[in-house]
């Protein structure tokens, strides 16, 4: 067991502390407005006005004694136990589409339910997917010459999850989940050539794949006029954008807003960042989003200055699959994008995006322990690759 939690190979024993303060800050404003948000859904519910908060306080303190243990294995060790890990959450994927086991909501068959708890496998993902294609590209990132047996092994593994993950009717997922493995692809060092051909490939598939279910057409024609439908497909759409204007530059105080009352639908969970900009303004939404992209900037450093290719290509994959979900989810509410039904993290009711989301900065600590101290707080590279 030791051997397991050995620092041998560390070569900072400290991990970032400024990145370890970013997501204590999005955690605590996290639940805040998810309390401001779900207090009276919750007391209407279930006579308790903190059961969404404490559900989501329980699980991020699951993920938070999991990051714990991340933060603190062995880098050999992850590297071993990442084929694995994979191997379980394939077995969960599956579960899914079990009929005893697998739950759906609105469509999506995402849920695993068992003894009164649920769970989506698709979020885990994020993170075992992510580690793993850096344990593949890490290993393969001088051989990118030789297509069949060095790049055909990672895209095989990644479309298998991911077309896992699309049966689920979870495409929203599916598509972050691929741009997340395509920006790992890119920084590995794969040749742009190769982008290319997937681009020619991939496009008329995604095209036809959208176009295949009415709703993500209604999804669509929705975002590019919300006019059209306002009390049908554009009414969140529009409700949204409302609630973001009536904040103003100074928000109308935390616990103040409206629009959560029943107006606005999916509030604590896909729309909650709505709720953010009507309650706390612009000011709120540029805090928040800032905290985002800083949380996000010490990732990269971690990746930018790493010393082997499993720490770069795993920590910036990391760092990629918390900031495009988060962008991602501040897009659809801004009305820039068409709705995905993907989730703020650390601030939307759902306790395995809220676990996960922890775990993904365990890992990221862990990974911070690795880069050589006199690097830890800077921008400089010390490595090639795509960010040397």
């Amino acid at each position: 067991m030791s051997s397991v939690f050995s620092v041998e190979t560390v070569q900072n024993k400290r991990f970032d502390r400024a990145m370890l303060l970013a997501v204590v800050l999005l955690a605590g404003v996290g639940l805040a407005m998810l309390f401001s948000v779900s207090y009276s859904r919750a007391d209407t519910l279930f006579r308790n006005p903190f059961y969404f908060v404490q559900r989501q306080s329980l699980l991020m303190l699951v993920g938070l004694i999991g990051a714990l243990i991340l933060s603190g294995v062995n880098l050999k060790t992850v590297e071993r136990f990442v084929p694995f890990a994979l191997a379980g959450n394939i077995v969960l994927l599956l579960l899914t589409f079990v009929p005893q086991l697998g739950a759906s909501y609105l469509g999506a068959r995402r849920w695993i339910v068992l003894l009164g708890f649920s769970f989506q496998p698709s979020e885990l993902l994020k993170l075992t997917m992510v580690m793993y294609l850096g344990f593949l590209l890490g290993r393969k990132q001088d051989r990118f010459d030789d297509a069949v047996n060095t790049l055909l092994p990672p895209v095989l593994m990644t479309f298998l999850l991911v077309g896992l993950v699309y049966l689920q009717n979870d495409f929203s997922t599916a598509v972050l989940l691929l741009v997340i493995a395509a920006t790992m692809f890119f920084v590995a060092g794969v040749r742009i050539r190769y982008f290319v051909s997937l681009v020619i490939i991939g496009l008329p598939l995604l095209t036809l794949l959208v176009l295949s279910r009415e709703h993500r057409v209604n999804r669509i024609l929705s975002f590019l006029e919300p006019g059209i439908d306002p009390r049908g497909a554009g009414y969140q759409v529009l409700m949204s954008q409302n609630a973001l204007r009536a904040g103003g530059f100074w928000g109308q105080g935390i616990g103040m807003g409206r629009y959560k009352f029943g107006i606005l639908p999916e509030a604590h969970s896909d729309f909650l960042f709505a709720i953010v900009g009507e309650e706390l303004g612009f000011v709120g939404i540029f805090l928040v989003l800032v905290l985002f992209l800083y949380l996000g900037y010490r990732g990269f450093l971690v990746a930018r200055n790493a010393e082997t290719g499993f720490v770069r290509i795993s920590a910036f994959g990391l760092s990629c699959a918390l900031i495009f979900q988060a962008l991602l989810n501040m897009a659809v509410v801004a009305g820039a994008v068409p709705a995905t039904g993907v989730t703020l993290p650390f601030f939307s009711s759902g306790g395995t995006s809220a676990m996960v989301s922890v775990w993904i900065c365990g890992m990221l600590l862990g990974l911070s322990r690795h880069v050589p101290r006199d690097a830890a707080g800077t921008g400089r590279i010390l490595k090639g690759g795509a960010l040397g």
